[in-house]
């Protein structure tokens, strides 16, 4: 079984996330996707960060109504730093005998030679690299770290890479969503509206809960 492991900050999660989820399992024949929302990303302040248990729940409420769609809290439960190396380690003893998918944005993988234990990673899951929308796609190869390029051959008819270890690195394009979490923070924080950018559920819960408002102090 082939299992699409999704993580981010979901700060919050909105529709270009669902569709990059779906468009990855429809391409690569994951079942299910589960969704990681990082409880103290490396990379992230985490003062800038909402509560993971108001990104878990939102999270929870978007994907609800999919059946190949799961939500872990998992980095929650951890201490420290949510490093996805770690995360993948506790997936690869939960799927012994199962392919993970981990899904990234370009971006990331352009800088995942400064990861936690990067090289790592590469043998614990395959990757699925998602291109951004409105930018010129990535060459996987230039992309890689120079210290483990030695380590891939490179398909240029498919456009991916092979890791010694079997897994694969593969290009993602086509999810031409130019949708983004801050520019959702904004428009809540003007007071505006976000009906579409996000799930109705996702929408409900953020007026509920008056989130990302200009009066919340802990957000810029």
């Amino acid at each position: 079984m082939n299992i699409g492991i999704f993580g981010g900050t979901f700060n919050p999660i909105h529709m270009a996330h669902l569709r990059i989820a779906e468009e990855s399992r429809d391409q690569y024949d994951l079942s299910p996707v589960i969704f990681v929302p990082a409880a103290d990303p490396p990379h992230k302040p985490r003062r800038r960060q909402l509560s993971f248990s108001h990104r878990l729940a939102m999270v929870a409420l978007a994907i609800k109504d999919n059946p190949l769609f799961a939500a872990s809290g998992m980095e929650g439960e951890r201490p420290g730093k949510s490093y996805s190396v770690d995360t993948l380690r506790a997936l690869r003893r939960s799927y012994p005998d199962d392919r993970l998918f981990f899904i990234m944005g370009s971006d990331s993988f352009a800088e995942i030679g400064s990861w936690h234990e990067y090289q790592a990673i590469f043998s614990l899951s395959s990757i699925i690299v998602v291109g951004r929308p409105g930018t010129a796609g990535i060459s996987l190869t230039s992309a890689l770290p120079v210290a483990i390029a030695h380590e891939f051959c490179y398909d240029v008819a498919v456009n991916r890479l092979t890791h010694c270890s079997g897994s694969t690195v593969s290009y993602l394009d086509g999810v031409p969503l130019p949708i983004s979490s801050s520019s959702i923070r904004e428009l809540l924080r003007r007071g505006r509206s976000v009906r579409y950018l996000v799930p109705d559920s996702v929408e409900h819960y953020l007026k509920e809960h008056t989130l990302y408002a200009r009066s919340n102090p802990v957000l810029p």
